[in-house]
């Protein structure tokens, strides 16, 4: 979901850099749950292939559409867990702050 994730960022520097041709990865997913055409055509522009491990085996349309549900399940999950997080990491924030003026 992160785009400022850091190796994802060293892999786009890699395929700026044209130091590789191809990019394995085992799932789809792993790689991004999103946008992957895009990834995939910028990729493409520096002549550099996207292949994932388990396209080999052949998946059912059934398959397909719970993958997708997971995915979509599990990056809504995690939108709602950072939120919480960012909520709670505010909250001792603020907490600090109040004790610190208070022993002022």
């Amino acid at each position: 979901m992160c785009d400022t994730r850091s190796k994802l960022q060293q892999l786009f520097k890699l395929v700026s850099e044209k130091k590789i041709d191809k990019v394995v990865v085992e799932h789809k997913d792993r790689l991004t749950r999103f946008n992957f055409e895009f990834l995939s055509q910028f990729f493409g522009s520096y002549g550099v292939e996207i292949e994932w491990v388990d396209d080999v085996l052949a998946k059912s349309f059934e398959n397909e559409l719970v993958e997708d549900m997971l995915s979509l399940m599990s990056s809504f999950s995690n939108k709602i867990y950072g939120k919480r997080s960012a909520e709670l990491r505010k909250q001792r924030k603020a907490l600090e702050q109040q004790k610190q003026e208070a022993s002022c």
